[in-house]
């Protein structure tokens, strides 16, 4: 049975090698400075990488010539993707880039290169144990008591091996493959070059490509370095190991180097393979949400997310939970893209595109002095499909091939965070879909987002909730009744700390402006049931006594009503959300009652309220004298 609770220590590893030769760090100045006096190996290389590309370039200019719309031709979409495969790791690597980046390559194109395939022929079993052996000081029958005759899975930066430990532990054994680094860094520094040219001399490109392609350099760098990969599995466990049915494999340090990784063995099944998930008796669907649960908090929590959960990196262990493998590539969202996210989320949950439209600003995509004249009606026609449905119930794949369009058309820059977040996303959802062809990971994940927002202290949310809750200094009613209705389907939200919190929050000096509104909503829904008890009180005594009332007192207006209505479906809500209990409810009311700011809110409530009945009272008086 596995636990998630087990300890783990970071050894070093048994024996260093010594220094390698290559750089460990992706560094453009200190490649650029390698490769001057290396003119005969670069030119080899640019020839070997030219013949190819100018053959597609031609092609692409015929098609041009002939009045073929390229942007729109799949057979060179399908051509380049080969192409890419065909030129080896670097290349490959950058094509998945690509493929998240709409503002750069047509939507025929970036769902041509999604299908890139991080995958290549395996090296020699000979070169793989010299590996070992240099990395770990030992040869792998000394180091593992079985290792596989063949590697079990090959890609462009390495290839996995099964094996045993000597105490009798399965492992998977993962060996880089020989001169990954110098093949490489030569062919990033040649396309650092060509990106800078292109950046400069091509004005349809908008984006910074240079910064993309040392973004990209690094990460792959990254990659290379197994003891990295080894510590972002250890930090990941750290910060959602603890979730439930959340699994991350061990790191064996001891047999952990730059070249060589040793992490437990995982049996599991792929959760492209539902039917035999299913005969185990566990349930895929559940699993799904999981993993979208566990997304939602490592993009918009920590920060800290897998940018490649694809089918083969996410098992169905036979205890029944999700395991991730393959930590190369991680990457981060900072505190300020995280806010900006949710907010863009329930902007686009509410169709406030306006709203939608500044989020893309502050989110960088747009510069601050950018038009969004026209780009506030293109996100409503991106989302019009959705019309008369919630836009939770679109998937997300939907939406990213609209707005890959629309960021094609209009000035956009697509951060490269965004494009990894994109990519873990949307491969997500399309295992989701897999399983359960009805699964939205945007009405999944509304929950979750709805909690953040009731629940998280920081100043960006607390603002963002305000712009939604109110408008034109109007309560909008329905927002906070769709917020805590979908809230109440987290299974993190706790109805106590929301009611602790929205004390403490009304009761600062950042809940002055709700504090004063919900002071006129109050008085408004108190005088609309005042209204209603003495409308209805007179209109008894009209029919019991057969009196005619003077100036009779209208009940509460329409908008009142529907105010009155909202509260009772609130309350409502509330009666059926986890947490909700009666005998616990009686003493926070006295808590809240007592607190000296909440009690001076309830002062302005009843002086406010008072103020309107006698103004009110004042008037029918006035209007009794006038009548005849």
């Amino acid at each position: 049975m596995i636990s998630t609770t087990r300890s783990r220590t970071h050894h070093q590893p048994k024996v260093l090698a010594e220094a390698e030769p290559e750089q460990l760090y992706y560094d453009s100045q200190q490649i650029a400075a390698h490769y001057q006096d290396k003119l005969g190996q670069v030119l080899q290389r640019i020839l070997a990488v030219m013949v190819p590309v100018l053959s597609l370039i031609f092609t692409l200019w015929w098609d041009k010539r002939r009045g073929i719309v390229v942007e729109n031709h799949r057979p060179i979409a399908i051509q380049l993707r080969e192409l890419l495969t065909k030129l080896g790791p670097a290349y490959i690597k950058i094509g998945q880039a690509l493929s998240t980046r709409p503002d750069l390559v047509p939507p025929i194109y970036l769902e041509e290169l999604t299908k890139l395939q991080d995958q290549l022929p395996a090296f020699p079993n000979e070169i793989a144990y010299q590996f070992i052996k240099e990395e770990l000081g030992g040869l792998p029958e000394d180091i593992y008591s079985e290792i596989s005759p063949q590697p079990i899975a090959a890609a462009s930066l390495g290839q996995v091996y099964k094996g045993r430990l000597k105490t009798g532990e399965e492992v998977a054994i993962k060996v880089q493959r020989p001169d990954l680094r110098e093949r490489i860094t030569i062919d990033l520094y040649i396309l650092r070059i060509l990106a800078g040219w292109v950046q400069k001399n091509v004005k349809r490109v908008r984006s910074d490509l240079v910064g993309i392609l040392d973004e990209l350099g690094s990460r792959i760098f990254e990659e290379m370095d197994y003891i990295r990969e080894g510590e972002n599995a250890e930090r990941f466990f750290e910060l959602y190991g603890h979730l439930p049915d959340i699994y991350v494999p061990k790191i064996y340090w001891e047999y952990t180097n730059r070249r060589v990784l040793t992490m437990e063995w995982i049996n599991g099944i792929k959760l492209t393979q539902p039917q035999e998930i299913e005969t185990l008796g566990i349930n895929a669907r559940y699993l799904i949400e999981i993993g979208v649960q566990c997304s939602l908090r490592q993009l918009l929590e920590h920060g800290f997310f897998h940018a490649d959960p694809h089918p083969g990196n996410l098992l169905a262990t036979f205890d029944g939970k999700l395991a991730y493998l393959d930590f190369g590539m991680m990457s981060e969202v900072k505190p300020p893209q995280r806010y900006g996210l949710i907010e863009a989320i329930v902007h686009v949950v509410n169709r406030d595109f306006d709203s939608l439209a500044k989020d893309y600003v502050k989110l960088e995509f747009l510069t601050p002095d950018t038009d969004l004249t026209p780009i506030v009606p293109a996100f409503a026609r991106v989302f019009a499909n959705a019309q008369g449905a919630s836009v939770a119930e679109l998937n997300i794949k939907s939406i990213t091939d609209d707005l890959s369009q629309l960021m094609y058309e209009y000035p956009f820059r697509v951060p490269p965070y965004y494009a990894l977040i994109i990519r873990s996303l949307v491969t997500l959802e399309g295992i989701a879909i897999y399983i359960d062809p009805n699964f939205k990971v945007l009405s999944e994940a509304y929950p979750y987002v709805s909690k953040r927002l009731l629940t998280d202290p920081s100043e960006e949310l607390r603002a963002s909730l305000q712009d939604l809750l109110f408008k034109d200094g109007k309560f909008r009613w329905n927002r906070l009744e769709n917020l805590l209705k979908n809230a109440r389907n987290n299974q993190d939200y706790d109805l106590n700390l929301v009611m602790n919190q929205t004390v403490e929050f009304l009761s600062s000096q950042r809940g002055g402006f709700i504090r004063d509104k919900l002071v006129d909503e109050v008085v408004n829904g108190l005088d609309a049931v005042g209204k209603n008890v003495l409308h209805n009180f007179t209109s008894l005594l009209r029919q019991k006594f057969g009196l005619t009332v003077v100036n009779e007192v209208a009940g509460a207006t329409v908008e009142q009503q529907q105010t009155l209505e909202y509260i009772q479906r609130i309350i409502g809500i509330l009666q059926q959300t986890r947490g909700f209990d009666p005998t616990k409810l009686a003493p926070q009311l006295m808590e809240i009652l007592v607190n000296p700011k909440v009690h001076h809110l309830g002062q302005q409530i009843a002086g406010r309220f008072t103020q309107k009945a006698m103004a009110r009272l004042i008037r029918q008086l006035l209007m009794a004298e006038k009548t005849p």
